[in-house]
């Protein structure tokens, strides 16, 4: 195989940073790397001890958000002027091993490169703060949807009527974790505590506030813990939402629903468009079938929230930070297991 350039630790290090800067629910980062240098090969793998049992029983969120960092080091690797061959699921016996990513040398005439959206992995992140409620205009929302398509997944962009009725579905969901122990103390963990520094869950600082309207069913983290709510505030009254579904509900199909998902909030991030995230109905097997409405052959996967706002956005949460952690035949604490070299690399929301 020939490469356009070596694959040294910069080039490690900028292929990891940007997988990590994929989005994952609560900040769990499940996922592991190992490289392969001969063969130029990177090893996604999924964290089973950072599955969320009640939130993600059957880990569909999980292969989403391995799905969204195996997009990221595509978007790394054209950037770094590589071909990334991406196999997903490619080992039957190694249930694990959600996908590989090879470094090729690109072909001459190719019409286009993930490349352009680069500069978007390290702005985007998930804005839990009101949007302007400026629409954002047709020409963006179909750039969205079209990156949705080429990634094999769908967008759809309801009227006012099927966001209401989205929304609607949302706050069902919210009402029942809030109404679940075993759902509250799960979200309860993953939660920072002031002062405590570390690279997983969200910290307060990153949570937003709840909508005085109660129009935005956005998630309570503040409403399990022993600190001061957020002073409620007005969202926009009218919301801009889209549902990410699949025609197939498999691994696989969660793993392409996660590059989708990633390939579309890069393209809004590109767009000067900030994204939120809501993923409660999809916690819940009647309300996420309910989400499909008319639709037949409709998988969902995630309500994405999109628009104009002011300000920062909110905070970011944190990213752990990439390391060698052992080399071949070694037994690393969290690398990629198999040959090559391991990392102990996390994702963030």
């Amino acid at each position: 195989m020939i490469q356009t350039r070596e694959l040294d630790a910069a080039a490690v290090h900028a292929l990891l940073a940007a997988a990590v800067a994929a989005p994952s629910i609560h900040n769990t980062q499940p996922w592991r790397f190992g490289l392969d240098p001969d063969s130029g090969t990177v090893q996604v793998r999924a964290d089973r001890r950072r599955q969320l049992s009640m939130a993600d029983p059957l880990r569909r969120a999980q292969h989403m958000s391995v799905g969204a960092a195996v997009f990221n080091l595509r978007v790394a690797a054209e950037h770094l002027g590589w071909a990334p061959v991406v196999r997903l699921r490619p080992a039957a016996d190694d249930p694990d091993l959600l996908a590989t990513v090879q470094l090729s040398c690109p072909t001459v005439d190719r019409q286009s490169s993930l490349s352009d959206l680069y500069d978007a992995v390290e702005r985007r992140h998930t804005s839990r703060m009101p949007f302007t409620g400026r629409p954002v205009p047709d020409p963006v929302v179909t750039e969205m949807i079209g990156a949705a398509r080429a990634e094999g997944a769908h967008l759809d962009v309801p009227d006012i009527m099927g966001t209401r009725r989205l929304l609607h579905l949302t706050e069902a969901a919210e009402t029942r974790n809030a109404a679940d122990p075993a759902s509250t103390g799960e979200m309860r963990t993953w939660v920072t505590p002031p002062g405590e520094r570390t690279p997983y869950g969200i910290p307060l600082s990153a949570l937003g506030p709840r909508d005085a309207s109660g129009r935005m069913p956005v998630r309570d983290f503040t409403g399990v813990l022993p600190v001061p709510r957020l002073p409620a505030v007005r969202f926009e009254r009218h919301a801009q939402v889209a549902l990410l579904w699949t025609s197939h509900d498999r691994p696989e199909d969660w793993l392409r629903a996660g590059q989708a998902l990633e390939r579309v909030l890069l393209t809004a991030t590109r767009c000067g468009v900030r994204t939120s995230m809501l993923h409660q109905a999809m916690e819940w097997p009647d309300l996420r079938a309910a989400m499909a409405g008319t639709r037949r052959r409709c998988c969902p996967q995630l309500l994405v929230r999109f628009g104009y706002g002011s300000g920062s956005g909110g905070g970011r949460t944190p990213r752990a930070s990439a390391r060698p952690v052992a080399g071949p035949g070694a037994e690393p604490r969290r690398p990629g297991q198999g040959r090559g070299q391991g990392y102990d690399q996390g994702w963030a929301h």
